[in-house]
C-alpha cells in the first residue's frame, strides 16, 4: 500500500467522490472482505461487492488475498492507498495556470502554484511507480509567527533574495546532461481552526454586539502593493 496515491482519471476521481465509496476507501485502509464491510458499514453484501469492483476498476482497490472457506472463496480486498489527492489534470480545461497572471503577493496565484505542484509531482509518482523507480525531490514544512507585518515583510524580502542568489548559483542553462528542476517557496497565514457555538443563536430582531472578534485574514503583508496586486497573505 502507498502512502499517497494521485488520482489522475476523471472517471477514478468521480468513483472516490462517491459517499459509500469513501467510506469503504477509509475502512479498507485494514484488509477486510465484502461480508465483514458490509457489517461494519451498515450496508448490504450486494451493495458493497457492487461498490468494490467499481473501486478495484478504477485501481482504488485491490485483491490483497483469497481465503478458501468449505466450497466458498472469500476474496479480501485493501485500498491502494493510505490517503488520495486527486490531481488538477482531472480538470485539465478549467486548472490553474500560475503562467496567466503571476503575483507574488496574491494568494490566488500561490493556489495555482499549488495545483501545478500536485499535478507535476503527481504524474512523477505516477511514472516511478511503473518504472518501480524513486521520485527525487526535497520539501521544507515550517511555521513562523511574526510579532509584526513589518517583520514579516522582511522575512518574505530575505527569502526571496535567498532563493534568488542559490538559483543564480547553481543554474546552468548550459549544462548537456543536466535536468531542470521547480522551486516554489510559499507563505500564507494559517487558518483559525473552527470553534463551535457557545450559546444559541439570536433572534433576528436583537442588537448586534458593539464588537465582534476578528476572524478575517491578516492582509497588511506588504505597503502599498500597488493596483492588481492581491495582499492576502
Amino acid at each position: 500500500m502507498l502512502d499517497v496515491a494521485v488520482i489522475e482519471e476523471p472517471a477514478a476521481a468521480e468513483a472516490s467522490l462517491d459517499p459509500i465509496r469513501r467510506r469503504i476507501l477509509a475502512a479498507l485502509a485494514e484488509p477486510g472482505s465484502a461480508a465483514a464491510l458490509a457489517a461494519r458499514l451498515g450496508l448490504a453484501r450486494q451493495k458493497v461487492n457492487y461498490h468494490l469492483k467499481e473501486l478495484e476498476r478504477h485501481g482504488l482497490v485491490e485483491l490483497a488475498e483469497e481465503r478458501r472457506k468449505g466450497n466458498v472463496t472469500e476474496r479480501v480486498y485493501r485500498a491502494t492507498a493510505a490517503s488520495y489527492v486527486i490531481s488538477p489534470a482531472v480538470l485539465a480545461a478549467v486548472s490553474p495556470d500560475p503562467a496567466r497572471s503571476p503575483d507574488q503577493l496574491s494568494a490566488r496565484w500561490l493556489l495555482a502554484l499549488g495545483a501545478r505542484l500536485v499535478q507535476e509531482v503527481g504524474t512523477l509518482l505516477t511514472g516511478a511507480a511503473r518504472a518501480q523507480r524513486r521520485v527525487a525531490s526535497f520539501g521544507i514544512d515550517a511555521e513562523v509567527r511574526f510579532a509584526s507585518a513589518a517583520d514579516r515583510t522582511a522575512f518574505a524580502e530575505g527569502l526571496a533574495e535567498a532563493v534568488a542568489g542559490l538559483v543564480a548559483r547553481y543554474h546552468d542553462e548550459s549544462a548537456p546532461d543536466g535536468r531542470s528542476h521547480r522551486v516554489v517557496v510559499g507563505l500564507h497565514q494559517i487558518p483559525a481552526a473552527p470553534t463551535a457555538p457557545t450559546a444559541p443563536t439570536a433572534p433576528e430582531d436583537a442588537e448586534a454586539p458593539e464588537s465582534a472578534p476578528d476572524t478575517s485574514p491578516d492582509t497588511d503583508f506588504a505597503p502599498d502593493p500597488g493596483p492588481g496586486q492581491e495582499n492576502a497573505r
